[in-house]
């Protein structure tokens, strides 16, 4: 498979050198993500796996190391190329919901009469074409994520970066976006990042799942999940998915100790 997203030696710092406030989130991480694979970021929280993603969409510019998508260095927002899925649902609340997706496309250059083509196949793809002419604040928390997915797949991009983006929802919904999640992928062949802290959710949507270490995040490990998508609601109660749950837990449990030790230190 063609590398999509190539992230080279990638660090992060905030703060000025010398300042003893500088805290470095991100150290030379370094990853090589093909085509068509969903990549999960997992690891305790302020490791810079958020911090990554902004960088892989040329939302932040990295201290160190550079990011390439298709070959060529990010050096700012790429809106033909990445959408960007937000953990919250940032949706306009004076649009309904099929005039928030055509804003998105106004903003990319897209056609009127095409932006409304796209919208309607990107409501039917998440099964929310009835609820077009709904306001944000008429629809629930899945149905909100679910519209905030279909405005990132009407921009029609090879690449969908998605930042926590089922935290808020019931684990019941989380699960059930999941699978429409793994069978998006079946069907359309893009490229996914996607952060979360569920092991369990990582397991189940991730062709494979990078894990972080506490701050500096490093990449610690590299776990395959060899499972073909879409992934099918057996894989959730297998006994494949509890082996590398428990496998992710043993890789995480110090580093999130490490990082409740390193919080308690600041705030005293």
């Amino acid at each position: 498979m063609t590398t999509a997203i190539e992230v080279r030696k990638v660090s992060q710092a905030f703060g000025a050198v010398g300042d003893p406030r500088r805290v470095i989130a991100l150290e030379e991480a370094s990853l090589d993500i093909p085509r068509g694979e969903l990549l999960c970021l997992i690891g305790p929280s302020g490791c810079g796996k958020s911090t990554l993603l902004n960088c892989i969409a040329g939302l932040a510019k990295p201290s160190g190391g550079q990011v390439l998508v298709d070959g060529t260095v990010v050096r700012g927002p790429l809106p033909k190329k990445v959408a960007f899925v937000f953990q919250e649902a940032a949706l306009f609340p004076w649009r309904t919901i099929f005039d928030n997706i055509t804003l998105g496309l106004a903003f990319q250059g897209v056609a009127g009469s095409e932006r409304n083509d796209r919208a309607k196949e990107a409501l039917e793809a998440v099964k929310l074409d009835q609820f077009a002419h709904h306001y944000p604040r008429q629809l629930s928390g899945g149905m909100k994520q679910r519209a905030q997915l279909a405005r990132a797949l009407a921009l029609q991009t090879d690449i969908l970066l998605m930042d926590e983006p089922f935290a808020a929802l019931d684990e019941q919904t989380r699960m059930v976006l999941g699978e429409d999640l793994s069978v998006l992928l079946a069907r359309t062949g893009k490229t996914i990042v996607f952060v979360t802290h569920s092991l369990v959710e990582a397991v189940f949507l991730a062709d494979r799942v990078a894990v972080f270490s506490a701050r500096p995040g490093r990449i610690k490990t590299i776990l395959n999940v060899d499972e073909p998508h879409p992934r099918r609601r057996e894989f959730m109660t297998s006994d494949k998915l509890t082996r590398m749950r428990n496998d992710l837990y043993e890789l995480l449990h110090d580093e999130v100790r490490r990082t409740m030790e390193m919080t308690s230190q600041v705030s005293v």
